[in-house]
């Protein structure tokens, strides 16, 4: 778990403001859930014999002997809180988005933390291809406006229940022939839940995993049209896309459309998974809610900004101008222009411990101060002062009472 300071936080206020401004444009609302749960939300929505149920939640008795957990995933939370304020009776198209933290007891790897943090949407109602075409869209253009150019959205279809059987059978007969390379947890998964031996990383059971059957091969025929009509609006909208018929999800409550954004970065290896998600028409029902499609995604925040780092862009605002007073007797002056110009919009650093000018210089080139004021008793008396680019060049003269229409005017015309 990690702390995020000044310096990085910056990258991360970038992401989350970019996201808000671009789900707003698609009339994604945002919808806040608790960091805690009932235990038996998330058993019965991601499935008991997941990894997240098995092994990885961080779950707790309180003092009155429920059985509580910190959320592993947004999506069932997000659910709950659609079932229980009837939002179905209100909107019948739903489109929401959530951030925050999420909770997992995972191995460490980089970008992959035991408290990580998320975006993600959700998207209750409809049951079109366009819904979620749409979603994916979302993301590609977020990753667009971030400047991330070097990840690739994998789909697939796991079909649904009146054809996901018959692949199962198929399946599980391919991987009963190779049980005994099985690592031990797949063993556990072949009699529980198959599908779940094509999700692991085990470098063995991924090469059993590759000559499985294909998944897409078992399709009955209204999920083909459905995976057939994503792809034509993918492709509508221009956007590329790898049929991967091994994205299978780590969740038991996703039916027909998955997908992945794998991103292909040294800082996070060779490839790996920025966020995902895929249809799960069956959730809200088995909820105990309504009968309602949905469809939804999840961005790992961490590994976003951890590309983002990479990219050498420059995150978070610059400071306008730095006052330094050239005297103890300037002091108050200093402090209150600085309070009258942080008022009229502007950032504006001043060092209220004092110190010598040459202090007070070196931290204006420490935060990076655009423009430098020296206030001292001779501009006091005047009303006038030296308003200094700290780049070089020639400094502006300035009236102290119209120094907010000055420093507008010039950093507008830059």
């Amino acid at each position: 778990m990690n702390d995020i300071l000044p310096g990085d936080v910056e990258v991360w206020q970038h992401v989350e403001r970019t996201a808000r401004e671009l789900f707003s444009l698609f009339g994604y609302g945002e919808v806040r859930t608790p960091m805690v749960e009932d235990t038996a939300l998330f058993v019965r929505s991601v499935g008991e014999t997941t990894d997240i149920v098995g092994k990885e939640m961080y779950t707790f008795e309180d003092k009155g002997g429920r059985s509580l957990s910190l959320r592993p995933e947004g999506t069932a939370p997000a659910a709950r809180a659609y079932i229980e304020h009837s939002v179905v009776n209100q909107e019948p198209l739903t489109r929401w988005f959530y951030m925050g933290p999420m909770f997992r007891y995972e191995r460490m790897k980089t970008g992959r933390y035991r408290q990580f943090h998320q975006i993600g949407a959700e998207g209750y109602g409809s049951k079109e291809p366009a819904q979620d075409v749409e979603l994916m869209d979302m993301v590609v253009q977020l990753l667009l406006k971030l400047g991330l150019t070097d990840v690739s959205l994998n789909i697939n279809s796991l079909g649904d229940d009146a054809c996901r059987p018959a692949y199962q059978t198929r399946l599980v007969e391919h991987l009963r022939a190779h049980s005994s390379e099985l690592c031990s947890d797949c063993q556990v998964r072949l009699e529980k839940n198959p599908l779940r031996v094509l999700d692991c990383k085990n470098e063995r059971c991924q090469q059993i995993a590759s000559a499985a059957p294909n998944i897409l091969e078992s399709l009955c025929d209204p999920c083909r049209a459905h995976f057939a009509e994503v792809q034509r609006k993918l492709d509508a909208l221009e956007i590329k896309y790898v049929v991967n018929p091994r994205i299978m999800r780590g969740l038991d409550y996703y039916t027909r459309t998955t997908f992945e954004f794998i991103a292909a970065h040294p800082v996070l290896g060779t490839a790996s998974t920025v966020g995902g998600g895929g249809r799960y028409d069956k959730l809200v029902k088995s909820l105990g809610g309504p009968d309602v499609p949905a469809v939804g995604f999840g961005l790992g925040l961490d590994r976003l900004c951890l590309l983002l780092k990479e990219s050498g862009q420059q995150f978070g605002r610059r400071t306008d101008l730095f006052i330094a007073v050239a005297d103890e007797g300037s002091a108050d002056a200093g402090f209150t222009l600085t309070s009258r110009l942080r008022r009229e919009g502007f950032r504006v650093e001043f060092d209220t411990r004092g110190g010598s000018l040459k202090s007070q210089m070196k931290r204006a080139d420490k935060v990076g101060a655009v423009f430098t004021l020296v206030l001292g008793e001779a501009e006091r008396q005047s009303g006038q002062a030296q308003l200094k680019r700290m780049a070089g060049g020639d400094p502006t003269p300035v009236r102290l009472d119209e120094l907010a229409q000055t420093l507008r005017t010039i950093l507008k015309s830059q």
